[in-house]
């Protein structure tokens, strides 16, 4: 069973980067939450051959699965994945949406997610991510505030984008 840890810290050389996760916001401060099936994620995935860059990455994962833009995204850290094989790294980020677009499928499964929109405060309950989950919920929630922006309180209900 893998272990998971959370750093906010940069990633340390030598520890490959398997994931860029992002946590997303529109401008009134409620976050965008992936919906595959019943199954409540961020938008993120896996870099492409000659991808380096975190941002560059959460960019096009952004556009492929929730069809949406984003501004300059902020690295809030990373998950530690102690697995049988080899720990790796799956970074988070926060950016502010700055265009949504109408769904459309991801190229790469072919599925069209819902986009639900709703209150940072609900993020670490709606992943289930466990403790670590509920960390980078709370870092990104504080980012939100602290970098972007974004107002803390008197978010307007959960909805869809």
């Amino acid at each position: 069973m893998p272990k998971f840890s959370w750093h906010t810290d940069p990633v340390p050389a030598g520890l490959a980067v398997r994931q860029v996760y992002g946590f997303l916001f529109v401008p009134d401060g409620r976050l965008l939450i992936r919906l595959d099936g019943s199954k409540h994620t961020l938008p993120g995935g896996r870099p492409e051959p000659g991808e380096v860059a975190y941002a560059d990455i959460l960019r096009r994962e952004a556009m492929e699965e929730v069809t949406v833009d984003i501004d300059d995204p902020h690295y809030l850290g990373y998950q530690c994945v102690n697995d049988s094989i080899s720990p790796y790294a799956q970074v988070r980020m926060a950016a502010l949406i700055s265009c949504a677009h109408p769904p459309a499928p991801d190229p790469d499964s072919g599925r069209t997610y819902r986009r639900l929109l709703v209150n940072p405060s609900s993020a670490g309950d709606l992943l289930a991510w466990g403790e670590t989950g509920y960390l980078q919920a709370t870092a990104a929630a504080e980012a939100a505030v602290e970098v972007l922006g974004l107002p803390a309180g008197g978010l307007p209900p959960t909805g869809e984008l």
